[in-house]
Order: structure tokens, then sequence, then C-alpha cells
């Protein structure tokens, strides 16, 4: 199966605030750029469109494909808890080191690990082999497309959620990453 990972338009939200889980809204202008962009790169038409619920991956799965398109919550990015809007800065440094201690089970803003943000993924993934496309487009989040890149390498589920979580990420809004599954 070949998967085309596009992430969400940049979101109207502040410089340096967390906002995972937040669903936060796109301006007009950026959400006509990605489309734009996305129109030009040639990506195959008439594909079936999976989407994140949340406005900025929802908004531009309905331009792209307002006809074949589904939403599934487990595409959504992290829930970062009451971390969830607050400025990076302002989160206590102990609770971030914390977290880097223990990037798989540790539950920053006191809501998902990764390791559960990992396992939704997979489940989506394998209900999505299951249906048997050859191709699908997924609108989503750069926690979403790392996880099922390196779910792409690893042996287990742990061993994937942590390669995930230390790769840095470089996922610029609007990219496709294309994953043969």
């Amino acid at each position: 199966m070949k998967l085309h990972l596009v992430r969400h338009p940049q979101p109207e939200v502040g410089q340096g605030l967390c906002y995972g889980a937040s669903d936060v809204a796109v301006t007009q202008a950026e959400l006509a750029r990605v489309h734009a962009s996305l129109r030009m790169a040639g990506l195959p038409g008439q594909l079936p469109v999976i989407a994140s619920p949340l406005r900025r991956c929802a908004e531009l799965a309905r331009r792209l494909q307002p006809h074949s398109l589904r939403f599934d919550a487990r595409l959504a990015e992290m829930d970062f808890g009451r971390w969830e809007l607050q400025p990076w800065d302002a989160i206590p440094r102990e609770e971030v080191d914390a977290w880097a201690a223990d990037l798989l089970l540790y539950r920053p803003g006191g809501a998902e690990c990764v390791l559960d943000v990992a396992r939704r993924v997979a489940a989506f993934s394998d209900d999505l082999r299951q249906a048997g496309d050859a191709e699908a487009l997924l609108v989503c989040h750069a926690g979403t497309i790392r996880l099922l890149s390196a779910m792409q390498g690893a042996g287990s589920l742990d061993e994937a959620a942590l390669n995930a979580a230390r790769k840095p990420h470089r996922i610029a809004y609007g990219e496709v990453v294309t994953l043969e599954v």
C-alpha cells in the first residue's frame, strides 16, 4: 500500500506554544497556499482521503477531496493535557526533564504518553491495511507522520515510538511524505 502523508497547514497559534491536540484554526490564505502547492505536486487524483478531525487537517482535507473523505481521531496529534496552548518556556522545567527522561511512558501535561499515541496510530494503520486500498492520502500531523514512518523500520511498537520521539522533526507544513507500507 502506498500512503501519501500530508502535514497540515501552519495553524494560527502564537510562536512557542504547545498545541498538540488543541483544535486551532488555519488562515484562509495559508489553507489556499498549501492546497495550491499540493495540486502542483502532482498527487494522484481520486484517492481516498483520511484526515485527523482537528480543523487544521479537516479544512485542507475537505478542499482536497470533499467526496471520498473520512475522519479518524486516531490520526490526531498527541494530547499534552494541561500543557496545551501554554508557552513551552512556561512549562515547569522539571516536567520537561521528566518527559525527556522517559520519552515512551511519561504523560506530558498529564494526558497521553508517546506509547498511547503509537498504539492508536498502529491500530489505525492495521485497519487501513485490512481495508485493502492500494493507495490513500492522509492529512495529519508531524507526530503522526513520524510514528507511521518509524513503524516501517522498527521491530516492536515500543522501538518505533521511541525512534519517532527521538528523531528531530523536520516536516514542513504542507509537506508530503510518501511511504510504501
